[in-house]
């Protein structure tokens, strides 16, 4: 027999079921790339965000594999004990340098990072400002941070001015997506900035989707950004970094303070040091991958004029490497998803809650280690089914 909780617990799951919202984990039985095994099954690959195609890149892999004999595999301990290595330090050095910021501190993911930085900024005496698209991390980082959580309409500056004005918060933090997860848009930096300078708040950018990929892989900040004091700048390292992990950039008394008082950086084994060696590499990767990135700007380019006047959808407008189309209905996006992948491709339907009701899509992802005709096969494919 089973108890009350556990019976209220499968009613959810049956409901997630009948509402098109179950997920469920795919088997990924190879190596990261453009063409992949997933679950016995060879598939071009449209949903990773791999975009520079390092991730089973084998300059990367010979890096892990020099490291192992200097470092072994695990760091035994957290940073402030025994646990950062040399290779960390390297690490935080370079990456600071690369995206010209004074310092940086690595944590062990995107979303330790963002619990770590907001919460470290402010309390219940703080107050966060956020555009409703942010990452789930953001969110949820706001709330545990026990500041007043107030959220702007998606780009709308002139609602955040107003909120910003209407504060009497003496910690104000600014914080948003430097390209939209779901939508591929991009934040406008400097005028986030203004207002940031202008009401004295901090201003967080959380760019996981940009770095490596806009401005010779700097990441979307722009160069008065990168010389402001106030704004703190976090990439993510499993994306076009192609290892794991992420980054945050500051002011080097930003930094200081985040080492104390970063729960998720103090309170966690540090991660191995052989992914941070690797992370060096990827580095000098993406400084030297132009060519990389011009392949990928080609993809893009091929996938948006190849798919206008799409008939079964809408494709978003976006020059980033995230490319989507709006179905609709969730049923009508995990139809089409899956008429995709008996045809060899992968590419995944996103529904609620991660997007608005009734903009499921199919979010296609590209990435450079895809050919220009792997774009023509998903191009073709979507107009026939069509």
């Amino acid at each position: 027999m089973t108890h009350p909780a556990l019976t209220r617990l499968q009613q959810g799951l049956g409901a997630l079921k009948a509402d098109h919202l179950e997920r469920r984990r795919r088997l990924l039985e190879s190596a990261q790339g453009a063409h992949v095994m997933i679950d016995g099954q060879r598939v071009v690959s449209f949903c990773s965000n791999d975009y520079l195609g390092l991730a089973a890149d084998p300059t990367l892999v010979a890096a892990a594999h020099a490291a192992l004999d200097q470092c072994g595999v695990g760091a035994g301990a957290a940073h402030l004990i025994t646990g950062h290595h040399g290779f960390h330090q390297d690490f935080e050095a370079a990456f600071a340098r690369f995206v010209r910021k004074s310092a940086a501190l690595l944590f062990s993911t995107g979303y330790m990072a963002n619990l770590g930085v907001v919460t470290a900024l402010v309390d219940r005496r703080g107050e966060v400002f956020a555009d409703k698209l942010n990452h789930a991390s953001l969110v949820d980082a706001a709330q545990l941070s026990g500041a007043s959580f107030t959220r702007y309409r998606h780009l709308e500056l002139s609602q955040l001015e107003g909120q910003l004005a209407a504060s009497a918060a003496p910690d104000k933090l600014i914080v948003s997506d430097l390209v939209f997860s779901m939508d591929g848009d991009t934040a406008p930096v400097d005028a986030l900035l203004d207002l940031a300078e202008r009401y004295d708040a901090w201003l967080y950018l959380d760019d996981a989707h940009g770095f490596g990929v806009l401005n010779q892989g700097r990441g979307g900040l722009t160069e008065r950004a990168r010389a402001s004091d106030r704004v703190i700048y976090l990439a993510t390292l499993g994306k076009a970094a192609g290892v794991a992990g992420a980054a945050v950039a500051a002011h080097e008394s930003v930094i200081d303070w985040l080492i104390q008082k970063a729960r998720p950086y103090i309170y966690t084994t540090a991660s191995p040091p052989l992914l941070a060696a690797c992370l060096l590499e990827s580095i000098r990767q993406i400084e030297a991958g132009e060519t990389r990135r011009k392949r990928l700007r080609r993809h893009i380019a091929q996938l948006r004029e190849g798919l206008a006047g799409l008939k079964l959808g809408v494709l978003m407008d976006s020059a980033t490497p995230i490319q989507p189309v709006v179905i609709g209905a969730n049923a009508d996006a995990v139809r089409l998803s899956q008429a995709l992948l008996q045809r060899g491709l992968l590419v995944p339907a996103i529904r609620t809650p991660t997007v608005p009701a009734n903009t499921a899509r199919l979010r296609i992802t590209l990435s450079a280690a895809h050919s220009a005709d792997d774009v023509a096969q998903l191009v073709e494919t979507l107009h026939a089914l069509a």
